[in-house]
């Protein structure tokens, strides 16, 4: 007589006996890495007419300028990487002159590449107070001079946040 059930072995027992399954994952990742590593020498040898069917489109140039003397020509890597987070910050959102610095300190750099980064910009500070009160009242209600002290407080002059007090309202 068969019995229904197994009789329990060794864990050193069952490792060996039992039948092995087979990994499908290997194949659902292999198979589309190793297609695409036979077929990119073929993409990198393929004519350029590809490319002249499609314009070519630059990334969104900033619409702000960095303008340096030639005796500051020699940047530092971190000057440069300051330079380029301040403009980065710049394009997604309005910030003080202080405002900038502090958050470039706040992302480690150091205060002296923070400050050049920021000097180094052409910006437009009354602008950037209009856009940043513009902001606070897209997404809450001041009175005048509520959001004046506000802009004051987020490091723009008192004469920059009536600026964008007025541009805003």
């Amino acid at each position: 007589m068969t019995e229904p059930f197994l009789a329990p072995q060794p864990s050193y027992l069952s490792a060996v006996a039992a039948p092995k399954k087979q990994k499908k994952w290997v194949w659902l990742v292999g198979a589309p890495v190793l297609a695409l590593a036979v077929a990119a020498p073929a993409w990198n040898s393929a004519p350029a007419a590809a490319d002249a069917a499609q314009p070519y489109l630059e990334a969104p140039v900033s619409s702000l300028a960095v303008e340096f003397s030639p005796a500051q020509q020699e940047l530092t890597s971190s000057q440069r990487n300051a330079i380029r987070t301040a403009q980065q910050y710049l394009d997604y959102s309005a910030f003080s002159r202080t405002g900038l610095i502090h958050q470039l300190e706040y992302e480690e750099f150091s205060t002296a590449d923070a400050t050049f980064a920021v000097d180094s910009l052409n910006v437009d500070w009354n602008e950037q107070a209009a856009k940043s009160a513009k902001q606070y009242l897209d997404y809450t209600s001041f009175s005048r001079s509520g959001l004046i002290d506000q802009l004051v407080y987020d490091g723009f002059t008192r004469a920059q946040a009536e600026y964008g007090v007025n541009a805003a309202y």
